[in-house]
């Protein structure tokens, strides 16, 4: 089995093709890609992975998008154990429509792993974005990586490479040799 489980949801197709410029960077034979639509049974599924990428884009007043929904309700109500898991976050955001919530879902998922002992990686500057506020911001940073193709899709592949540079230290960026 992989190591590296990215589970995603995605509307509009753009989460979803960032995740699996991912899973081609990190190597697809050591990536699992699930749709949180369509694959997504239960966290245990989750739990079987010693690293996970999630992404979620942002909707609406700074909400998680439609597929994480109704999963993070069961992960409030069963609360799995994510202690010794690493993960790793991105997803999309509009800055010109949503600019008061820009990827603010990243900051929900975040604070909802982290509750369960998940060690989060991956966060970077924020310098460079274009945005009013963001939950996802702590600290100058954001938790994960935060890309906005309506707006910016020239910057989304720079800061792809800048994100997972940032993962290498914690994350099996590379394949092993």
């Amino acid at each position: 089995m992989s190591n590296i489980g990215i589970f995603y949801g995605s509307s509009s197709g753009v989460t979803k093709a960032v995740a699996e410029k991912i899973a081609q960077r990190l190597g697809e034979e050591r990536c699992d890609l699930f749709s949180m639509e369509e694959d997504f049974v239960d966290f245990d599924e989750m739990l079987d992975y010693d690293y996970l990428l999630l992404g979620c884009s942002t909707w609406g007043s700074g909400e998680v998008q439609n597929d994480w929904r109704d999963p993070l309700l069961d992960l409030d109500n069963d609360k799995p154990d994510f202690s010794g898991k690493t993960i790793a976050l991105f997803g999309a955001g509009d800055y010109k429509a949503h600019g008061e919530q820009f990827v603010s879902a990243l900051g929900i998922l975040h604070d909802k792993f982290k509750a369960r002992g998940a060690t989060l990686v991956g966060s970077i500057s924020t310098e460079g974005y274009t945005y009013k506020y963001s939950f996802a911001e702590r600290d100058g940073k954001f938790v994960g990586l935060g890309f906005d193709d309506v707006n910016e899709a020239d910057k989304t592949e720079e800061r792809l490479e800048r994100w997972l540079a940032a993962l290498e230290e914690s994350f099996p960026v590379a394949e092993e040799a």
